[in-house]
């Protein structure tokens, strides 16, 4: 029995919820969220107004959608790799982090940690969503391999939350340069972005693992519970 060919109009409304997304951070990028109209979204994506309510209802929604689909989703293709992995968390570390960063950082939704900075306070669900969505299961991410790393003896006990902290915030800061003084001058003021992002890594992640001591030296001390 021979399957129904897929018509052009079926493949275009398959593609419309992305589509639609696409414009909405293109708009959101270029003139802020509260400043952004929904007419915009639907003409810049070549629909009607009628349509964009039909897959999106509010802007509020449109935008929990994008934090969805372009940051939620590689948070958990992280997860899925740590799970998976085999060797040290260090070595974990130094693929997982470049790789979603340098994804992030030349993506449009790189310009989404502008949105939520400039954004929140005047929509504060957003920055629940963002939190719930983001934030926390980032961290928990991070933090896993991190603690994982103390207690199989590769990394220094440290504090888990400042050291997430020390690898993601000049990360975020990267994307908002681009999207800020980026955008009126040269990004190669911080030098080269993807450089940038190793160098840190590995900067951080050398200070945070364990080398070998001289002969009589101290044993590292052992993490206090909790």
């Amino acid at each position: 029995m021979s399957v129904p060919a897929v018509t052009p109009r079926q493949r275009r409304k398959e593609a419309r919820p992305q589509e639609l997304l696409d414009a909405a951070l293109e708009l959101f990028v270029e003139k802020g969220f509260a400043a952004t109209r929904q007419d915009e979204i639907a003409a810049r994506a070549g629909v009607s107004k009628g349509t964009l309510y039909l897959y999106y209802p509010s802007k509020e929604e449109l935008l929990k959608a994008v934090i969805r689909e372009r940051l939620s989703t590689e948070i958990e293709a992280g997860m899925q790799q740590v799970r998976q992995h085999v060797g040290s968390n260090a070595d974990l570390l130094r693929s997982l982090l470049p790789r979603w960063w340098e994804n992030m950082f030349n993506s449009p939704a790189s310009g989404v940690f502008k949105l939520i900075i400039t954004e929140v306070r005047t929509f504060p669900e957003i920055a629940d969503y963002y939190m719930r969505e983001v934030v926390e299961p980032g961290h928990h991410l991070i933090g896993t391999v991190l603690q994982r790393g103390i207690e199989a003896g590769e990394f220094r006990p440290i504090n888990v939350e400042g050291a997430v902290h020390s690898l993601v915030l000049p990360m975020v800061m990267l994307c908002l340069h681009k999207h800020s003084l980026g955008a009126c001058s040269a990004i190669e003021s911080l030098g080269h972005p993807h450089d940038f992002i190793q160098q840190h890594i590995d900067l951080v992640l050398r200070g945070l693992e364990i080398r070998d001591t001289k002969p009589g030296a101290a044993a590292p001390r052992k993490p206090r519970p909790g």
